[in-house]
């Protein structure tokens, strides 16, 4: 794929069930904060979709809004909330995520693997006085 996709890929794997991250957050940890399109086409060439062990679970990265992907490229919006919900990710409306609920606070839900930690190359989280909302008032 490539050494940014691989980044983002990473960082996905670590948004817990049940939360979801921003294209802009996942671009902020693999260190690329003006590349949040880029995470979106990461998303949409996906080689593992899906909540296996290996997977990579993209429907659970969202817009800066809370709104779910209308081009969900694994069965479309429909696919993407189902997905979601079934993860217990609670909805504003039909096509927003409660950010105030479900935003994942970018904390390692699980430890990395050790070759990728011990490389540098994708941060464990940010720093414990991170303020995510004023990253996120910021645009994308």
């Amino acid at each position: 794929m490539g050494a940014f996709n691989d980044k983002v890929f990473e960082v996905v794997r670590r948004i817990p069930r049940g939360k979801v991250a921003t294209y802009g957050q996942v671009a902020r940890l693999v260190g690329s904060p003006r590349k949040a399109r880029f995470v979106g086409y990461a998303m949409h060439a996906n080689p593992k979709p899906g909540n296996g062990e290996a997977a990579v679970p993209c429907h659970r990265v969202v817009f800066k809004d809370g709104a779910i992907c209308e081009g969900y490229a694994f069965g479309g919006p429909e696919a993407q909330r189902s997905l979601l919900e079934a993860e217990g990710v609670s909805f504003v409306d039909e096509t927003h995520v409660d950010l105030d609920v479900c935003l994942w606070d970018g904390r390692a839900a699980e430890t990395l693997a050790s070759d990728v930690t011990n490389r540098g190359e994708v941060p464990l989280g940010p720093p414990e006085d991170f303020d995510w909302e004023a990253e996120l008032a910021e645009d994308e």
